[in-house]
């Protein structure tokens, strides 16, 4: 008994010690540097501490998103001491958490926030998070269009503190909060301090966003404009929140990384690759293979079709991966081309048969320079006696060069509609991933090969 409690004793020692030390680096190091020393921990060692930090510490560490795990933290902390972090956090970094947490810890913590908190969370968390709704936060400033520079200087000192960013300075109607115009804080700076607000800046209306446009949108709005916020308005023009130019990164970090697993053929992670699940990881990657799986099963039929064809000329086997990945490869790059030209809006749904009249003549050339390459290297390896194509080499030369052209053609023209139709479908364009696109061209590209081969080859090998 002695030697066990000793022994709990010891390990406690060293543990505080770990934390004792950690706390020593993080109070050296930058904020961004303090997080990536963090994410290196086990979660138990990030519970233990946070428990440990001061308040203001956790609130400054935990607004960052790239902490791993930070809902989880929360949740393992006391009731009290995770209430005064919430309540302290940036509005949109807390309802990013939230949103995280199962309905059980979410109702064991909304009971200990503050009724400020509480409201502030209501209102963001009934927008969808890939909305502006989602993005924006509540904490800016705005102020009432009788007020004077000086007024607006001396309350902005008051009420910085709890202001994410002072990007600009809001102005509305005092009586219907109707928003009239932005003034960035330059502009305040360096103005008379006895003008009023509304003299301020460019006599204009500001450039607003309604709460359910997508993020992808809004990113291209900061991108268009060159802005650091943009305000979100309801319908009567009320001033409910904004966007900065941050939460657009993070967001934007999100939706590139989604679009990336999806070119992979596989549902989007939200954790570090480390961090996956043994079995969330079978999930997001399982379902995804047996559909295409399933889908190369046609493949196999399309061979049992022409099995005929193939008895009587082994050698077209031969052939079949080459003609198989060239048209995946030139699916793969159109598709590639065509979601990133829709993403940008370069492209409309409009422009579909522009893009078709594009495609066809560069497929055309791609694949007859495919075909030119595929024709000489049979010429080569039949003169130099790397393999005996038979006496009728120059056909098969001729099938293979025909058939990769009409293959790229194929391959280009599927790969650059398909992300046209999802579109068009209401779905997101990345789903046209790679191995979709490949999958698709894999079964036609057969049926073509297969098909010039029984028109050049009918009569001599078939």
């Amino acid at each position: 008994m002695n030697q066990n409690t000793s022994t709990y004793g010891a390990t406690l020692d060293t543990t505080n010690l770990a934390i004792t030390t950690l706390l020593e680096q993080i109070s050296l190091l930058r904020t961004g540097d303090a997080v990536e020393l963090i994410n290196e921990l086990d979660l138990d060692d990030k519970v233990a501490l946070f428990r440990t930090l001061s308040i203001d510490q956790a609130v400054l560490l935990l607004d960052r998103p790239e902490l791993h795990y930070a809902d989880e933290i929360i949740d393992s902390l006391d009731n009290i001491r995770a209430g005064e972090i919430l309540n302290g956090m940036s509005a949109d970094r807390a309802t990013d958490i939230f949103h995280e947490l199962d309905w059980p810890s979410r109702n064991r913590l909304f009971a200990v926030l503050s009724p400020e908190t509480k409201t502030t969370l209501k209102k963001l968390m009934f927008y969808p998070a890939d909305t502006a709704g989602g993005l924006m936060t509540t904490e800016f400033i705005v102020v009432p269009s009788t007020w004077t520079a000086d007024q607006t200087l001396h309350y902005i000192r008051k009420v910085e503190s709890s202001r994410e960013t002072v990007y600009a300075i809001y102005v509305e109607d005092p009586v219907t909060k109707v928003l009239q115009r932005a003034v960035t804080l330059r502009r305040l700076i360096t103005s008379d301090p006895d003008a009023q607000i509304m003299n301020i800046g460019r006599d204009e209306e500001p450039l607003t966003i309604p709460p359910l446009m997508d993020r992808e949108e809004v990113a291209r709005l900061f991108r268009k404009h060159d802005l650091l916020a943009i305000p979100v308005v309801d319908e009567e023009h009320h001033l409910i929140g904004i966007v900065t130019v941050d939460d657009v990164l993070d967001a934007m970090t999100a939706e590139t990384s989604e679009d990336a697993y999806k070119f992979g053929g596989m549902e989007a992670f939200t954790k570090p690759y480390m961090q996956i699940g043994f079995f969330e990881m079978l999930r997001k990657r399982g379902g995804w293979l047996c559909i295409l799986f399933l889908s190369e099963m046609l493949t196999a039929s399309a061979m049992q079709h022409f099995e005929v064809e193939l008895e009587k000329a082994i050698v077209l086997a031969l052939f079949i991966p080459l003609i198989m990945s060239s048209g995946g490869n030139s699916g793969s790059q159109a598709t590639s081309l065509l979601i990133r030209a829709l993403a940008l809006q370069d492209l409309k749904l409009g422009d579909w048969w522009r893009v078709a009249l594009r495609e066809l003549p560069t497929g055309l050339v791609l694949g007859s320079m495919l075909g030119l390459i595929g024709f000489v290297r049979i010429a080569v390896w039949q003169k130099t006696g790397l393999y005996d194509y038979g006496e009728h080499w120059i056909l098969i030369g001729i099938t293979i060069g025909v058939a990769l052209v009409g293959i790229v053609m194929f391959g280009s023209l599927t790969g650059s509609m398909l992300p046209f139709i999802l579109q068009r479908l209401g779905l997101d364009p990345a789903s046209a991933s790679a191995p979709f696109v490949a999958t698709l061209v894999d079964v036609m590209g057969l049926v073509i090969y297969f098909s010039v081969a029984v028109i050049f080859l009918t009569g001599t090998l078939l």
